[in-house]
């Protein structure tokens, strides 16, 4: 299973108590904050609106006042072409100009004058006479195009207009110079034919000039803040005025009003119905934004201000009710573990003080409770295996003495001597001074003892082979537990045999966990039936309750000392211990224990030892 993040949060949203407690506080506040960061952006959106409508309020007096100013300036430039008086001082002269001319063009520039007094938007007013080529100017007087490209241009304009009104930029191409120059003007110029009702009319021109100065004040009076710009543009995108003439570009066409917004920047644009002139103002949004990112720095910071304080609460709940529950989980888990001497520190004198007060009092129970069954349940052991070791001592005494008995009729006393030395040794180490561990290497120098003796009995007719690993002869083992084993094969297998009779005790160390013990004889060997009804009992008696196994197997007459072993092993090395057996009629006997290796402590603590007085009982 994969163990992603959000597995990892459920998991320990599910186990942890105070996490459950933070993510519930959490949630709570969620609507709040919610509802606090979408006021902060509305009032933004608001903030937003407002203020493109009043820029567009803004910008729409500006331009029909723009508009108003133009209209003035075109009714100006008609009232100057048709004027009879001027046509008339103009239409006297020709290419010579002679002291008549210059008081008659003299004459022209009054009027002129008089005329640019009328508006204030007008910066000047000009008046171009082609065939003198002389421009008279309310700002500069008069003066001749000595220019010949610029002569050229001016009468192109004259043929290419015809009536129509043009509005030129200070920039405008001029034969290899700039209007601005020729005209002397730094803005726009509204340029127009003369004597506009006579078909036959010459080339002569007007060129009217607004005042960039005041059109700059008024659109600069609209800006509401530092970073604000603002500019006019013609129909075909130049920029006419504006706060920076820096910016520039073409103008997407759109119906008037229109707002457009970029990245930082709100732009409101107007276009203009008469002259098709657009008046846009762009202005940076944080700059619009200044009071609404104060509020919300506030909102943030009583957002944060929540977090800590539903954090703080969840842990002070935790540390209320929360950890006095989960020290009682883990005390209870440790319980659990087998530790009964557990007590936790109680001062609370509430519910959750009386829980675990009542805790304390349930581990002290516990314990008495669990010491008393342990003693009750460690005499009976202890009874039992007294009772199992000393059942074995007086069955093999029977047997010794009727082996001293026969073996006293057919031998003479040295061989009886030895018998007796023998079972001198084996009662001595049998003994062991009441230890019930003694290391393989002594358990098979005891068993040695045992077997000469049934060797002399039985008049040398089997011999006996040890085949023991050098790792093997130091593990501890309890004592007597081959005996029972070799006396089976002795007594049930090579019984009756004159000779050939052969007896395999072989020890070793199976995957370093286990002491693999095998005792096996040539023979006679067990039936089939006898075989099966062998293994079935001893699997019956590895299933049951070896506690009780004294009181259970008291009525059973056969197979005593498999029981035995069978019973004492599984006491000792617990359910790891196994005893086998194989058997087959005529060729012999095999029975092999799996000990679990325990270290020779382990073994103490779990044999009770043996006291001699009630070994020899």
């Amino acid at each position: 299973m994969v163990n992603n993040p959000l597995s990892r949060l459920r998991d320990r949203f599910q186990s942890n108590i105070q996490f459950r407690l933070t993510c519930y506080f959490l949630l709570i506040l969620l609507p709040l904050v919610l509802a606090s960061l979408f006021a902060v952006e509305r009032s933004r959106h608001i903030l937003l609106e407002q203020a493109a409508e009043r820029s567009e309020t803004a910008l729409s007096s500006a331009m029909d006042y723009i508009d108003l100013t133009l209209q003035n300036v075109e009714e100006i430039s008609t009232l100057v072409a048709t004027d009879p008086d001027l046509l008339q001082l103009l239409n006297k002269h020709g290419e010579r100009v002679d002291a008549a001319a210059v008081v008659d063009f003299a004459q022209v520039l009054g009027k002129l004058s008089n005329v640019n007094s009328v508006n204030r938007m007008v910066s000047q007013i000009a008046v171009y006479h082609m065939p003198s080529q002389m421009l008279v100017s309310t700002r500069d007087g008069g003066r001749m195009v000595d220019v010949p490209a610029q002569r050229r241009w001016l009468e192109r304009i004259a043929a290419e207009n015809g009536t129509a009104i043009a509005y030129l930029l200070a920039e405008e191409e001029v034969g290899g110079g700039q209007l601005g120059e020729l005209a002397q003007t730094d803005g726009v110029s509204l340029v127009r034919t003369m004597d506009l009702y006579n078909s036959q009319r010459r080339g002569d021109l007007v060129l009217i000039s607004l005042d960039m100065s005041r059109l700059t004040n008024l659109m600069q009076s609209l800006l509401p803040s530092p970073g604000t710009t603002i500019y006019l543009r013609t129909e075909t995108g130049q920029i006419v005025a504006g706060s920076s003439r820096a910016e520039g570009g073409d103008v997407v066409p759109a119906s008037s009003p229109q707002r457009e917004e970029d990245a930082g920047m709100l732009t409101v644009s107007i276009d203009s119905s008469y002259s098709n002139w657009q008046l846009t103002m762009r202005q940076p949004r944080h700059e619009l934004y200044a009071k609404t990112d104060q509020l919300r720095v506030y909102t943030l910071v009583i957002i944060v201000i929540s977090i800590l304080l539903a954090l703080g609460i969840s842990w002070v709940i935790y540390a209320g009710i929360a950890a006095p529950v989960d020290k009682l989980v883990k005390g209870m888990k440790r319980v659990g573990g087998g530790a009964l001497t557990v007590r936790l520190d109680n001062r609370r004198q509430d519910e959750l003080g009386y829980l675990t007060e009542a805790f304390n009092r349930m581990v002290v129970d516990q314990r008495r409770l669990i010491e008393d069954h342990y003693e009750q349940q460690l005499r009976l052991a202890k009874t039992e295996l007294n009772f199992l070791q000393a059942q074995i001592n007086p069955h093999f005494l029977y047997n010794t003495l009727n082996s001293i008995h026969r073996t006293a009729q057919n031998y003479e006393a040295e061989e009886i001597s030895e018998m007796v030395l023998n079972l001198s040794r084996f009662f001595r180490l049998s003994l062991n001074k009441g230890e019930a561990v003694i290391t393989v290497d002594e358990c098979l120098s005891h068993l040695h003892y045992y077997v000469r003796v049934q060797q002399l009995r039985f008049l040398d007719s089997f011999a006996v082979e040890y085949r023991v690993e050098a790792a093997a002869r130091d593990v501890p083992i309890l004592k007597l537990l081959l005996q029972p084993l070799v006396e089976n094969a002795i007594l049930h297998g090579l019984e009756g045999r004159d000779e050939g009779g052969r007896l395999l005790v072989a020890v070793r160390v199976v995957d370093e966990r286990l002491l693999q013990i095998e005792v096996r004889d040539n023979g006679a060997g067990m039936s089939a039936a006898r075989a099966h009804y062998v293994r079935q009992e001893m699997e019956r008696l590895a299933r049951q309750d070896f506690h009780l196994y004294s009181v259970s197997e008291t009525a059973v007459r056969d197979l005593f000392g498999l029981r035995n072993v069978l019973a004492r092993i599984k006491l000792y090395y617990g359910a790891g211990a196994e005893l086998a057996i194989e058997s087959r009629e005529g060729e012999g006997t095999a029975v092999t224990l799996r000990l679990p290796l325990r270290s020779r402590e382990a073994l103490d603590a779990a044999a009770l030892p043996v006291h001699e007085e009630e070994q020899t009982t």
